[in-house]
């Protein structure tokens, strides 16, 4: 038998009347949850009821209105809003389904399409209560769907538990935040529209880390918004609990003093404090603490400062030391060069105050990482000697590995490229050609995925124009088909979003309906693209099917003694 699955809202009940049937120690907690959205509870039982104690103490109080009779079904057309003809808003019964009260009430509310709700009868509900963990605005709400109350109870302690403290006071401020800034900026319904949406059920767009140009003036404006954006996505959650106002000051103030030294540390006092500073480069692998090099995590317990990239994962920031500076990179797309200029230079003022510092990256250093590029400016700045890099395990690899995908394999694929989806400036880079035994696993590209399907299956006109010039005027008939070997719009494909970290998820589909599967499922960053044959050895594509998703990192569990790397 095929379970069915709710359509999980959040009402706003203020001003709204809830009728409560029954004088048990339930229709006490449902008047208790009434109240608590800001709605005025009625209760109907007879004068010679019992009343729970807690009903009796909510009475006395005046919080309830108790309506002493028994229920009459004009009750749900009376007693409500008068904006609303003096319906009411829900109905809780407490008797539950035995009593042929119940049904009755069900039936006739749901005649009338009144909300109702039923005690252990959910063929007789219209909706169901969910268990909630409430902590400031921060609801989170778990339902079985009829199919055990107890679990959803169990699930729902479970889920809270594993939450940092405060973390709805991080949303009461972080809300101030993004209010202000919409007031200050008069950008509100821009910033909507460049996925700072409101609406919770909406995952990232596709467009989240799209490149913002310096022409691009709106997007200059709102940069703070775009900022708060990616702090919400990225930021640990243990960091968002624990944000203070120094952080709102920060994602307040101005980027226009981004790259000043002023404000990023003070000058060397001594040469022998600045011979003990050193910088190391390191990178922290895809995403599961378990995939860092041992140096790596040595590097981060003994640091004197980190300077992170955004996109290293929360479960890597919760090995540092609770002692050590964390700071992490302000990037957000149009704002990149600025962001890597000031921890270029957070780099340098630690040094030369004897410093250890760690720039932490993820990935590896090297592989687009702009390592090279750091190593290049540090020198530069006289810090040569002063840097140590390590490598890390690159997602262009991993990740595929996780997803099942060989990107070699015999009779299949005997070749591996790495390609950025992205050139300097947001440049597109030249596309590769296609062959038929190569994997190519695409980074930073699914902002852009469209186009890159399109220059992978169509011939740019630049490849036409350079090969009119080269066959010059008397050969202006002659064939110009460009030579680059288009790739096929069936080519398997598969969008590896998160990997190694608990949401991990894989989209297995072909060239031609990859832009459509990552419009329609949303976009979950950091995530890669990986083209080519070896795609779907492992995993084929069910007949009819334009493309599948797997949700989840199944761990690292080696089954051997216990032994679980991937639990943590």
């Amino acid at each position: 038998m095929t379970s069915h699955i709710s359509l999980l809202t959040a009402t706003d009940a203020r001003s709204h009347t809830h009728l409560i049937i029954g004088s048990n120690p339930l229709a006490a907690a449902r008047c208790g949850q009434s109240l608590s959205a800001g709605a005025s509870p009625i209760l109907i039982v007879p004068e010679t009821a019992e009343l729970h104690y807690a009903l009796q103490k909510r009475i006395d109080d005046g919080e309830v209105k108790w309506i002493r009779e028994t229920f009459r079904d004009e009750h749900l057309f009376t007693l409500g809003r008068e904006e609303i003809d003096h319906v009411v808003d829900s109905v809780f019964v407490t008797s539950g389904p035995r009593e042929p009260l119940s049904a009755h009430i069900s039936t006739l509310c749901k005649r009338n399409r009144i909300p109702v709700n039923v005690v252990d009868a959910p063929q007789l509900c219209t909706f169901s209560l969910l268990s909630t963990h409430v902590d400031g605005p921060l609801q989170i709400g778990i339902t079985t769907n009829g199919r055990g109350c107890k679990l959803a109870s169990r699930i729902r302690r479970e889920v809270a538990a594993s939450l940092p403290p405060n973390l709805g006071s991080a949303c009461l401020r972080l809300g101030d935040v993004r209010r202000k800034i919409q007031e200050e900026d008069h950008l509100f319904h821009m910033a909507l529209a460049d996925g700072d949406d409101v609406d919770d059920s909406i995952d990232q767009s596709a467009s989240f880390n799209k490149l913002v140009t310096e022409a691009d003036l709106d997007a200059a404006k709102n940069r703070r918004m775009r900022w708060l954006s990616q702090i919400c996505e990225y930021w640990p959650l243990k960091r968002l609990a624990a944000i203070t106002d120094e952080d709102v000051a920060n994602i307040l103030r101005s980027y226009e003093d981004l790259g000043s030294a002023n404000s990023i540390g003070k000058a060397a006092s001594a040469n022998s404090v600045a011979s003990r500073g050193r910088i190391i480069l390191a990178g922290s692998g895809p995403g599961h603490p378990d995939m860092l090099t041992r140096a790596t995590h040595k590097a981060i317990q003994c640091a004197d400062l980190i300077l992170a990239d955004k996109l290293v994962p929360a479960g890597v920031l919760d090995l540092i030391p609770r002692r050590t500076p964390v700071h992490i990179a302000r990037k957000f797309p149009g704002n990149a060069d600025a962001a890597q200029n000031e921890l270029q230079e957070m780099a340098i003022a630690g040094v030369r105050e004897g410093k250890t510092v760690l720039r932490l990256k993820q990935g590896d250093p090297y592989i687009y990482g702009r390592g090279g590029e750091e190593v290049e400016y540090f020198r530069q700045h006289g810090l040569g000697d002063k840097v140590v890099v390590l490598p890390g395990v690159t997602s262009a690899l991993s990740a595929p590995l996780f997803a099942a995908i060989p990107p070699t394999q015999r009779d299949v694929a005997d070749q591996v490229l790495v390609c950025t989806g992205t050139g300097k400036k947001g440049k597109a880079p030249t596309p590769p050609e296609y062959v038929a035994s190569r994997t190519v696993v695409f980074l930073m590209a699914l902002h852009r995925i469209g186009g890159l399907v399109e220059e992978l299956t169509r011939h740019l006109e630049t490849e036409t124009s350079v090969l009119k010039e080269e066959a010059g005027v008397e050969a202006a008939n002659a064939n110009t088909t460009p030579r680059r070997t288009l790739w096929p719009r069936n080519t398997p494909c598969a969008v590896i979003e998160r990997a190694s970290c608990p949401d991990q998820r894989v989209i297995r589909t072909t060239l031609d309906r990859v832009v459509e599967a990552i419009e329609q499922e949303g976009s979950r960053p950091p995530g890669l693209l990986v083209v080519g044959r070896a795609c779907e050895f492992l995993n084929k594509l069910e007949k009819g099917r334009a493309w599948s998703v797997e949700e989840g990192f199944r761990g690292l569990d080696f089954a051997l003694d216990g032994l679980d790397l991937g639990s943590a």
